[in-house]
């Protein structure tokens, strides 16, 4: 099962890869979860910070520039070999690893911080993703922090979209290129997430516009507009994100995000 599901995002990364559909898209999503990031995250950098998917890092610059500067080693996994080799060759001070998240290769409270932005959503029942958290909770340290987001059920885009049949999702993969499975809203969320030991901080949507429509003028732009063009679009585009701070953010938001910590014991 774990060999198909390699092969499986294997392919997703190396088209994106060889066609650079999303180029300019990716330079925007980077740019937004950089943001947040850097808020969330402490000043001081950790002994130890983990990222539970490299796929940002195969497609352009990801977080790792963020995340090198806010801690000592940044250790990244992910259940793909393409995908862990290919960071590894972006970023040479990366340690990647080739692990599942819900079955992780490190001994309890080996990381002071964990990253995991969009991976558990991609499981096929919110089961496995419980499995997830308590994986992240036992390779946390005490007081470690838990910065996490998921596709955000709450918007209903998202429920439209989770609520398709199968077979016509794949008849979408165009519009959706790779495999997005169970999911929930902020409150279900914070609910999974203390309910494995942790104490929820902060909560918070991002990237608040149409994403189909939002994706594809970013790849006709960086098809055929300038530079200043495409510039000015991606600052459009974040400055949307001043809707996280209104009562409707969990309507208008793709991602529900939340900061969490381990509990001192």
């Amino acid at each position: 099962m774990l060999d198909k599901q390699a092969r499986y995002w294997d392919s997703v990364a190396q088209a994106w890869q060889e066609e650079h559909p999303q180029a300019l898209w990716r330079v925007h999503s980077d740019a937004i979860y950089s943001a947040l990031f850097a808020r969330w995250l402490p000043d001081k950098p950790v002994k130890r910070l983990l990222k539970t998917d490299l796929f940002d890092e195969t497609c352009g610059q990801g977080l790792h520039p963020l995340l090198a500067s806010r801690a000592q080693a940044v250790i990244g996994t992910d259940v793909a070999t393409l995908t862990v080799g290919e960071a590894r060759s972006r970023h040479s001070d990366l340690i990647g690893i080739e692990a599942d998240v819900r079955c992780l290769p490190f001994a309890d409270s080996t990381f002071d911080a964990i990253v995991s932005n969009s991976t558990l959503d991609h499981f096929e029942s919110l089961d496995q993703v419980i499995v997830s958290l308590a994986e992240l909770y036992r390779v946390l340290v005490s007081g470690g922090q838990l910065l996490l987001s998921l596709d955000n059920l709450a918007n209903p885009a998202i429920a439209v979209r989770n609520a398709m049949p199968p077979r016509l999702m794949e008849r979408l993969r165009t519009v959706v290129p790779y495999y997005v499975g169970a999911t929930c809203g902020p409150g279900r969320l914070q609910r999974l997430v203390r309910e494995v030991g942790f104490e929820v901080l902060e909560v918070t949507a991002l990237m608040h516009h149409p994403s189909v429509l939002a994706v594809a003028m970013t790849r006709l732009l960086q098809r055929h507009a300038s530079p200043a063009t495409r510039a000015g679009f991606l600052r459009l585009l974040m400055s949307l994100e001043h809707l996280s701070r209104l009562p409707t953010r969990f309507v208008t938001g793709h991602y529900v995000a939340v900061r969490a910590v381990k509990r001192v014991s």
